[in-house]
């Protein structure tokens, strides 16, 4: 019931009314790749969180079952189930049940455990969360931890200044946690004036390395916006290294013209000036083994 001849992705995130971050980067993103987003929000706040004060947050646990029971009685199915935000220990179980009930046998599911970042631990995120995402990640073919995110689910201490065979072994070890494939961002790239994502396939027991040059800047949502744009590109055909190019190269866009335009960061990159530039295929394939 309900077939499409888009790709359709079902996007756990929360909404927020104001600031390019969870759902309001993630629609534009994946519909301007010609795929179709179902949203399952988590909450609806009045603005993102990151610098703002005096939010509203109204938290959609207890609809989020009963919109997957509507979605089943549809029959729907999703050729990607995309997790990002989860306020609660409920809301990774629902999240559990999307994979495992609504997921094509063709399709994946790529959680982005928003946990934490530069070395702490989010405030509405607990140490409860972190073992429950790491039951979570398992039920995933793709994971997107940032570098402390990763340490997080390891339970290693975070270390930002990681060697290349330590940071092999972290991928290695988060992809023995079940999913196949790893991507880190954050993460150190070894060059001055650079930072990297690095991914991992355990199929294939390859490392790959995406660098990019480092700009003094912080957009909220970028992670969003990155992760966003690798489900895209999966979904388009892409290999994991190129579709991690495309995410990196469009997160370094957005937040070059972002800063040319001098707005308030806590609006986010602004995605409205770049989503044209993901059709743009030229003069990739700049990522390395490592």
């Amino acid at each position: 019931m309900y077939d499409t001849p888009l790709r359709r992705v079902a996007a756990i995130h929360d909404l927020s009314g104001f600031g390019r971050v969870s759902l309001t980067a993630a629609i534009p993103i994946l519909n301007n790749m010609g795929i179709q987003t179902c949203p399952l929000p988590t909450a609806v706040l009045s603005t993102q969180t990151g610098g703002m004060t005096g939010f509203t947050f109204h938290d959609l646990t207890g609809e989020m079952d009963p919109i997957l029971d509507h979605w089943q009685r549809l029959q729907l199915t999703f050729d990607c189930v995309y997790s990002g935000f989860l306020g609660n220990l409920d809301q990774v179980e629902i999240a559990e049940r999307c994979i495992r009930d609504f997921l094509k046998p063709s399709g994946f599911a790529l959680v982005d455990p928003v946990l934490a970042d530069n070395g702490v631990l989010l405030p509405t995120q607990t140490l409860d969360m972190v073992r429950a995402m790491r039951r979570l990640i398992g039920c995933a073919h793709i994971v997107t931890p940032n570098l402390t995110e990763a340490a997080l689910l390891l339970d290693e201490p975070y270390r930002p200044d990681l060697g290349p065979e330590d940071l092999k072994r972290q991928l290695v070890r988060l992809a023995d946690m079940g999913p196949r494939q790893v991507v880190i961002t954050s993460a150190p790239a070894y060059q001055e004036g650079h930072c990297a994502s690095v991914a991992y396939d355990r199929t294939e027991d390859r490392f790959w390395m995406i660098s990019s040059r480092w700009i003094d800047a912080f957009y909220p949502g970028t992670g969003d916006v990155f992760a966003s744009v690798l489900v895209g590109a999966l979904l388009q055909g892409d290999s994991l290294p190129l579709a991690v190019e495309r995410a990196v190269r469009f997160v370094t866009r957005g937040i070059s013209v972002t800063l040319t335009q001098h707005t308030v960061n806590t609006e986010g990159i602004l995605l409205e000036q770049v989503l044209s530039s993901l059709s743009d295929r030229e003069g990739f394939g700049q990522y390395t083994e490592f």
